[in-house]
């Protein structure tokens, strides 16, 4: 394996690594999240984009090239078969052939899978940050209930009181009313009397 293509099998297999660590169910989101708010993050925050767009490049280089190999080497196959001047001529093109196709997986895996590390720490930071609202949330709306309890208290409480408030007005405008009643006619038989 030349040089190159073991960095791309180390790369790939560092990158099988920090998928499984951030698959772990027992480390939750918000520590990630503490995690990758950490400062050295924040500096190498401005070449991250840069570095993502320029290790998507050499992988998808790497693909191609692999792909190529893969081609020609299968070409190849078909005619040094039917017609081989060495005996361990077809041996070395399946050795060649093999090793194309390895090396077509690898970069292809490290390719498919440095894109799914980046969607991985993308949704996991989001899923931190849905639970740190939600959190917030639920105590906001717990406060709401009972604020709300609380108010519905006191308006029942202002219903009783205006109720016997209202009776208590009712007792003394009818007393006030029988008071009235009985002046007028008080006031009726004095007027009588003073026209008899």
């Amino acid at each position: 394996m030349t040089l190159q293509w073991a960095a791309v099998a180390t790369f790939l297999y560092a990158e099988i690594g920090l998928i499984l660590i951030f698959c772990l169910p027992f480390i939750p989101p918000q520590r990630w999240q503490k995690i990758f708010s950490f400062s050295f993050w924040s500096k190498i925050a401005t070449f991250w984009n840069k570095a993502f767009l320029t290790i998507i490049i050499l992988l998808i280089v790497l693909f191609l090239d692999a792909v190529r190999e893969v081609r020609k080497y299968s070409a190849g196959h078909i005619l040094e078969k039917s017609s081989s001047p060495r005996p361990d001529a077809y041996e070395h093109t399946q050795m060649k052939l093999f090793r194309s196709q390895r090396n077509l997986y690898i970069s292809g895996f490290s390719l498919f899978f440095w894109l799914v590390l980046r969607r991985l720490v993308v949704l996991i930071t989001q899923l931190a940050k849905e639970l740190s609202n939600k959190g917030v949330l639920k105590t906001q709306a717990e406060n709401t209930n009972k604020a709300a309890k609380k108010f519905m208290e006191e308006n029942e409480k202002l219903k009783w009181i205006l109720k016997s408030y209202a009776k208590d007005e009712e007792l003394i405008w009818e007393t006030e009313n029988k008071k009235l009643v009985e002046e007028q006619e008080k006031l009726k038989t004095e007027l009588k009397k003073t026209s008899d």
